[in-house]
Parts: structure tokens; C-alpha cells; sequence
């Protein structure tokens, strides 16, 4: 069938510039949302009179049954129709004959596949927000699950205080909350309609671009004709806030990899979400983890990728924007496969409670609530600092731990500190002193699940 532009041209286009401009091999992902673009946009027609009801109907009933053979995958796509538009409207022709071409009446490819774009990472950012909540309920179940257990807290991968492991997974389960605030902000910008716009100066004809905005459950039309095709700014957006959910992930797997490694062996991994070696057979490997890890440098790379497509395009539309698509398609992909295993994968998280008491041992992680009690004894914060440091110096060189220092020492360095200081130099009991809102101590952390929990419902 010749191409639907083919008026304007006599030769043929060179089988090369045909293989190197196409899109259908990826925008096929746009199918269902072109035709649910389509509809609503022929009901429009219909209802100002720029169509027939009759035809109307048979475009309803053609497209119907085109989104059925795309569904079942028996569709033929050819590189010749270009991209996912102009298939959907050269099989409708075939099925519905003359009715079917004046479907495109009012409308342009530019407005068509910026609408089609919307709609498919509207129901997206949907998709993705409840895969994030899994995540978190996974997460707040296993602190739950661990609300007692105290390990050291880290700062420049040393020790430095004792922390329930609960507040830990919780640091996740608010850095997930926040990418699906970004997301949820970033949807309100996408969910703006540019159906209406043309080609870039909108239409001649009586439209109703308000009916069509209400069809398709958008909450508001772009209103400049020309932003309304030419800009991506939504793509970028959405991309951004994927990339941060990633680096989340990635922080997150990190942790988890180092848990689980022999040095540390504070977890077991699962069979379920590890894998083994070709030629070692002792090794279980934490692929999972490791695969989101790298695929984070992916997602980032998605989002640079539309940066440099977009950053010196003129007005209005240009090809280039075929580029869009890609991106934002594989990077959805990978937070779905990401998202979905992580959620599986925590569950099976099992703490190794022997391995967790024997961490509090070293790296003197009661020094700080050594030299609070000073300050809640009088002594000014720097000078209790100092005397905290000297005794824990001569910890370091007489190979003791801080509640194994004499009393004699003790007040040698401050006669402020009382026999009341041993009830405190135990990291294992740290976390139940702790008060400020928000620490990592019991009764802190039992509050935060408990809000988390009533969120997540």
C-alpha cells in the first residue's frame, strides 16, 4: 500500500533512508493507546459533525478489531508504514474502506504520538508507583519483622554508632516514598493533552478539544499549539525521577551485597534470588542486586540520552524526537524488572542475629553516648568530645573496650563519670536510650513502622 503522504513525492524512498527512519520496530509499545487516542478523537468528529455517526461506528468496530489482532500478536508490521500510526491506520483502512480516512481529519502525526506518548506514561508512572509501594511494604515488613535487632550504623564504611537494623530498611522505604511523590508531581505535567495542536498551529476546522481532553481522562490541554508538539520536558521529567528511583535501588543493593558477603555475612542469600558459578561451586553470587546496581548507570543513561536530544532543537517539531521513545521505553522496562524482584527478593532477607552481636564488639560505638552522658552531666559537647577520644586512645592501646576501662581511669580523665556510665557503654542497649525524633532507637523506629504500615495499607 502506498505511504499515506505519498502525494506530495513521485520517486520511492531508498530502502536504506526506509530501514534507518523507521520506528515501528519499538513504537509498536504505543498500539493500544493510538487506537484509545483515536477513538475518543473520532467521537469528537462525530459529535461536531466533521464525521458521520455511521462512520463513526465503523471506525469503532475497525479499531476494535485491530487492537484485537495487535493483542494477539498476529499483527504484521512492515518497516515501510514508518511508525505505530500509520500501521493502525493502514489496517483500519483495510477493514473499514473509505470511512477509516477520515479518522486523521484535524489531527497531525506531531499532536498524535505527543498525545499517545502521555497516555502511555501516564499509565506508567500508575504501574510503577504500586510497584514501589510493594517494595515498601516489603521493607517495612522486614523491619517488623527485625524491630529488635541492633547492628553497627556506618559512616565512611566505619563504624560509628549502633542503630536498630529496622532503621536501616526504613532509611529505604522514605527514599521510595519520595520517588513516588516525584513521580506522582511529575504526572500532573504529563496529564496534559496536546491532541488538537496539529502540526503545530492547531486546525481550521471546529473541534472540540475539551470533549477529547475528557474521554481520554486528561486534566488539562497544552495550551500553545507549538509547546504542545515540539516539547518533552514531560519525558525528561519522568526520567529524572526514574533515575533517582534507581540510585535508590542501587544504594540499596550495595548495602545488601555487603551484608551478604563473607567479610560481613550479616545475611544469607536466598537460593531463589542468587545465582552460582561455572567453575566454582562454593560461590553464591548476589546477581540480582548486582544487575540493578549496573542498571542504574542504564536508566541515567536514558535520561541523558533525551537531554542531548532535546537541548538545541528549534521550534516546532523535528524528527529527532523519534529518539524520545526509546528511553523512556527501556527505562520503564527495567524499573518494572527491578521493582518486581526486589519486592520478591526482601522477603527472604534472614538476618544472622550471632553474626550482628558479634559487629557491636569493635570500633568502640558507644564513644558518642560516652560523651553525652558528660554533656548531660554539665560538661560542654567539645571538651566531653575530647575526654570520649583520650579514653577511647587508651582503649585502642591496651586492647580494651570502653566498658572494660576501670573507674580509677575514667575520672582520671573527668570526675564527672559515675559507676551509672557502665549502664551505658553497651551498644547493644544504645538504641533504648536514644530520644530525638526521628533516631534509630525502639521506640522511634516502633513508631515509624506503625505509620508506615497504616500508609501502605
Amino acid at each position: 500500500m502506498a505511504k499515506l503522504w505519498k502525494g506530495r513525492f513521485k520517486g520511492g524512498t531508498n530502502p536504506l533512508m526506509e530501514a534507518y527512519s523507521e520506528s515501528i520496530s519499538y513504537d509498536r509499545e504505543l498500539a493500544e493507546v493510538d487506537i484509545q487516542g483515536s477513538l475518543a478523537h473520532g467521537k469528537m468528529l462525530a459529535s461536531v459533525g466533521l464525521m458521520s455517526k455511521k462512520d463513526y461506528a465503523a471506525i469503532r468496530k475497525g479499531l476494535g478489531e485491530v487492537l484485537n489482532i495487535i493483542k494477539s500478536g498476529k499483527a504484521k508490521f512492515d518497516t515501510a508504514d514508518e511508525d505505530i500510526h500509520m500501521s493502525v491506520e493502514k489496517m483500519l483502512i483495510a477493514r473499514v474502506g473509505e470511512a477509516a480516512k477520515r479518522i486523521h481529519t484535524a489531527r497531525s502525526r506531531n499532536d498524535q504520538v505527543a498525545t499517545d506518548l502521555r497516555l502511555w506514561t501516564r499509565g506508567k508512572i500508575d504501574l510503577i508507583d504500586s510497584l514501589i509501594a510493594n517494595v515498601q511494604r516489603a521493607l517495612v515488613n522486614l523491619a517488623a519483622k527485625n524491630d529488635k535487632l541492633v547492628i553497627p550504623g556506618y559512616t565512611h564504611l566505619q563504624r560509628a554508632q549502633p542503630v536498630l537494623v529496622a532503621q536501616h530498611l526504613l532509611a529505604y522505604v522514605e527514599m521510595f516514598g519520595r520517588d513516588r511523590e516525584r513521580l506522582t508531581d511529575a504526572r500532573k505535567r504529563v496529564n496534559r493533552m496536546p491532541l488538537g495542536s496539529g502540526a503545530l498551529a492547531g486546525t481550521t476546522l471546529p473541534i472540540d478539544r475539551h470533549m477529547v481532553m475528557r474521554e481520554l481522562g486528561f486534566e488539562a490541554l497544552c495550551e500553545n499549539s507549538m509547546d504542545g508538539v515540539s516539547d518533552r520536558d514531560f519525558v525528561i521529567e519522568v526520567l529524572a525521577a526514574l533515575s533517582t528511583l534507581f540510585i535508590h535501588l542501587s544504594r540499596f543493593s550495595e548495602d545488601i551485597i555487603l551484608w551478604s558477603s563473607s567479610e560481613w555475612g550479616l545475611i544469607k542469600l536466598d537460593d531463589a534470588w542468587s545465582t552460582g558459578s561455572s567453575i566454582m561451586p562454593q560461590k553464591r553470587n548476589p546477581d540480582l542486586l548486582e544487575l540493578t546496581r549496573g542498571k542504574t548507570g542504564r536508566v541515567v543513561g536514558s535520561l541523558v540520552s533525551i537531554l542531548m536530544t532535546v537541548k538545541g532543537l528549534p521550534m516546532t517539531y523535528n524528527r529527532d524526537l523519534q529518539e524520545d521513545k526509546e528511553p523512556i521505553f527501556d527505562a520503564v522496562k527495567q524499573a518494572e524488572g527491578a521493582l518486581a524482584c526486589i519486592a520478591g527478593f526482601v522477603p527472604t532477607i534472614k538476618f544472622e542475629e550471632k553474626v550482628a552481636a558479634s559487629m557491636l564488639v569493635g570500633g568502640f560505638l558507644d564513644a558518642t553516648v560516652l560523651a553525652e552522658y558528660l554533656v548531660e552531666k554539665g560538661m560542654p559537647f567539645r571538651v566531653a568530645h575530647g575526654v570520649s577520644g583520650r579514653l577511647v586512645r587508651h582503649c585502642e592501646e591496651k586492647g580494651l573496650r570502653l566498658c572494660e576501662v576501670d573507674m580509677k581511669t575514667m575520672q582520671a580523665e573527668s570526675k564527672l563519670i559515675g559507676k551509672d556510665i557502665y549502664k551505658c557503654l553497651d551498644p547493644a542497649n544504645t538504641p533504648k536510650a536514644y530520644k530525638s525524633a526521628g533516631s534509630a532507637g525502639h521506640k522511634e523506629v516502633g513508631k515509624a513502622i506503625r505509620k508506615w504500615k497504616a500508609r501502605l495499607k
